[in-house]
């Protein structure tokens, strides 16, 4: 579809000759996903139409206990310090966003009383603002009213440098936050802004309380008591926390939906495996929901065949990755490891790199260990499609490999290990302890060692690996290794923040307490300056080349080494209502679980 066939069929969804559901289904067809096609007629003047979340109880409570499984267990209840999803989960419980977006890629208010759009006159024409009415009547859960004090306080706090809030990339293209009485803010942006649903939207959106954190903005951030005894507006109340292991919760007496939430308690219980978490949830039935089952599929079909649940699985644009180390993990400089000040012995040679992506097998990774839940991918950004570049393969050659390394003067020594000017390949190769990722760790060992590359292994707890703990060295975001491999998600339907991870002022350095999501410290000015025009560029058409061209100017340098396209897969037990999406948390609208009796 070209351009003018696609402003074309938009307006005639404007004039009423095709339907809204018409125009998202044509979309679809070529490769777009419903939350891109609602955006783009949003922007074009067309508000979105959410259906209501399906919801049966007539009343508050009654649904007895919640019992929620993370095995990555969560660290921290602050969702602008939740640099990993189980910590984005366990915030959703207290706190919320002003909207949220739906399985048909809907905007959802939440503490919005409205959804902004070009037809009912709160989002700029030119891209440069929007403007949100707030829900009146909502409290905080100390009684405190929920303003719009608080949501103008929320980009003062994550933009603060000194915060250090992993949430700063949501929030740094605003100008201006002016609030316009008590229950309406607008929003400035320093540019057009065709991603304007992306502030306080979703996963990095949740708002947290003025009144409570004030006196923590900059410097003091980590000092906050509420970072761990949360106060928010959302549907459960805090009860108890003791991070990396359990959280409890109990219903909202005062909540702002009427006749929610359905169950009196939650109880959140951290620890374990993958493999576990399935079990209880699938086959003994001992829990409601499972998160993130990365568990190979020849295990989770006979655990289903239990009887008590299903996996559901969601496309997403989630991607399971290699990450090489674009600095040096070894030396230190001014008192930090991995510094930008450095370049890496090994991986600065291309020819090292190239080959290294040559023997990733990346096809019997995702035959033998994830299959339904997981497609090979040479592709950072693989969804929605219409983003996915077709300019990228993936090949598994160690032949190939071989002969790159022997030709770029990588020769074998005695033992065995290639090595050049006295530097041999020797790496440290880790991620969090999970039984698909230290399968996926052998299966590249197992290449590596037929191209005389010594690589030793490194596990760590995931609830270490994931956590934003400044002094913990054995962090993913501190990245003391060589080379490192996890998940990185893509909870939007646009890719504007997915692709954010690889800006040079999202590097994660001590700096900025190893929050900053650039954790490779991949630095490239030319996708700097790609990444500032896709941010501004209005065009829905141009816009998706620029971030094509983002793809591969990363994939083809070859630190960063996509493996898998991961679906989004959770447990739930039968019966259980959970209202999913896949371009938001799991939780994001935990008011309106309910068990079907």
């Amino acid at each position: 579809m070209n351009e003018r066939d696609l402003r074309s069929q938009i307006a005639d969804v404007k004039a009423g000759r095709l339907s809204r559901r018409e125009f998202v289904q044509r979309m679809i067809a070529v490769g777009l996903t419903a939350p891109m096609a609602g955006a783009m007629l949003a922007h074009s003047g067309v508000a979105m139409a959410a259906e209501p979340i399906a919801y049966k109880p007539t009343k508050a409570g009654g649904g007895g206990p919640l019992k929620l499984l993370f095995w990555q267990a969560p660290t921290l209840l602050n969702p602008h310090f939740a640099n990993g999803t189980k910590d984005q989960e366990a915030c959703r419980l207290f706190y919320e966003p002003l909207a949220g977006w739906d399985a048909d890629g809907n905007l959802v208010p939440i503490l919005a009383a409205k959804i902004p759009s070009k037809e009912n006159g709160l989002l700029g024409a030119d891209g440069l603002s929007v403007t949100w009415k707030l829900k009146q009547g909502v409290k905080w859960h100390d009684g405190k009213p929920f303003t719009a004090d608080d949501v103008i306080f929320n980009w003062e706090y994550s933009v603060n440098p000194d915060t250090a809030a992993v949430s700063i990339g949501s929030y740094r293209g605003i100008k201006s936050a002016e609030k316009i009485d008590d229950h309406t803010v607008k929003l400035t942006f320093k540019q057009p802004t065709p991603f304007w649903a992306d502030a306080f939207v979703a996963a990095y959106g949740p708002v947290i309380p003025k009144h409570l954190f004030a006196d923590y903005i900059g410097g003091k951030s980590r000092e906050a008591p509420a970072n761990l005894k949360p106060v928010g507006t959302g549907p459960y109340v805090y009860v108890d926390f003791k991070p990396g292991d359990s959280i409890s919760a109990k219903r909202n007496p005062d909540y702002h939906q009427e006749n929610r939430p359905y169950f009196d308690t939650v109880e959140v219980k951290g620890g374990g495996d993958a493999v576990s978490a399935a079990r209880a949830v699938l086959q003994t039935g001992e829990y409601d929901y499972a998160y993130n089952l990365q568990v190979e599929d020849e295990i989770l079909t006979k655990l289903e065949a239990g009887g008590q649940g299903k996996a559901q699985l969601t496309v997403t644009g989630h991607i399971e990755y290699i990450a090489l180390n674009v600095t040096d993990p070894w030396t230190e400089v001014d008192g930090e490891r991995a510094s930008i000040k450095t370049k890496h012995p090994v991986f600065s040679d291309p020819a090292v790199r190239k080959a290294i992506n040559l023997l990733i097998d990346r096809a019997s990774v995702q035959k033998f260990i994830y299959g339904r839940a997981g497609v090979a991918t040479p592709n950072f950004l693989n969804n929605p499609e219409r983003f996915r570049s077709p300019n990228n393969k993936f090949e598994f050659n160690i032949d190939k490999a071989n002969q790159i390394l022997e030709e770029a003067g990588w020769k074998k020594n005695s033992s065995g290990i290639r090595e050049k000017d006295g530097k041999p390949i020797k790496l440290v190769f880790q991620t969090s302890i999970n039984a698909p990722r230290q399968k996926n760790q052998a299966i590249i060992k197992q290449a590596f060692q037929k191209a005389g590359i010594e690589v030793e292994l490194k596990s760590v707890v995931a609830s270490v690996f994931f956590s934003s703990d400044a002094a913990n060295p054995d962090t993913y975001t501190h990245f003391y290794c060589d080379m490192e491999m996890y998940q990185t998600t893509m909870p939007q339907a646009d890719p504007q923040f997915f692709m954010n991870q690889f800006t040079s002022w999202e590097v994660s350095n001590k700096e900025n307490k190893w929050q900053g999501r650039n954790v490779s410290r991949w630095q490239n000015k030319e996708y700097d300056e790609t990444y500032k025009q896709a941010s501004s560029e209005l065009d829905p058409v141009k816009r998706a080349a620029l971030f094509i061209k983002l793809n591969d100017l990363v994939v083809q340098d070859n630190y960063i080494l996509p493996e898998i396209n991961r679906r989004n897969c959770i447990g739930l037990k039968n019966g259980m209502v959970a209202n999913k999406s896949g371009w938001d948390n799991d939780l994001w609208q935990i008011a309106n679980w309910y068990r079907e009796t």
